[in-house]
């Protein structure tokens, strides 16, 4: 059975790089709010006519009507969709859970996930780390050698 690990590094970005997770933490939780909005709708919609089914929509669809959308990774945006189908799955599994919430840009915890698509993530010389859609390394610091591949 393969063991996943988990790491969590301390980063030391630029203005230009703290710029650009802060657009990335926008972005993500803007689609989270939209596609959690437009499943409520569909679902209202749903409960009256059961002849209709029940879509859900992809963060392409929003890319179009928020062209800032496109300045960040698309993968951060598909694991959006991945949280709120997993916030999903966990209400309906368990009702004590609640129903997924909003996001909001108040809570002081920020975050986005982001997917080892051929070497976009990886660590250089032990000191920097490679982000997909940023153009520099961030600096990171290193307590520990991860061991195996970096997934996400």
């Amino acid at each position: 059975m393969e063991q996943l690990k988990a790491y969590k590094f301390r980063i030391y970005p630029t203005e230009e790089q703290e710029i650009f997770f802060a657009k990335s933490f926008g972005c993500v939780r803007k689609v989270y709010n939209l596609m959690l909005d437009d499943r409520k709708k569909a679902y209202e919609e749903v409960k009256n006519d059961s002849s209709k089914k029940m879509t859900f929509p992809t963060p392409a669809k929003y890319k179009k009507e928020f062209p800032f959308l496109k300045e960040i990774d698309s993968l951060a945006l598909a694991n959006a969709q991945l949280n709120l189908d997993k916030a999903y799955k966990n209400f309906f599994r368990d009702k004590s859970v609640g129903f997924p919430r909003f996001k909001s840009k108040k809570n002081p915890v920020q975050s986005y996930t982001t997917n080892n698509q051929n070497g976009t993530v990886a660590l250089i010389d032990s000191k920097f780390i490679k982000v997909p859609k940023l153009k520099s390394l961030v600096r990171i610091k290193l307590h520990r050698q991860p061991k195996g591949i970096i997934k996400s």
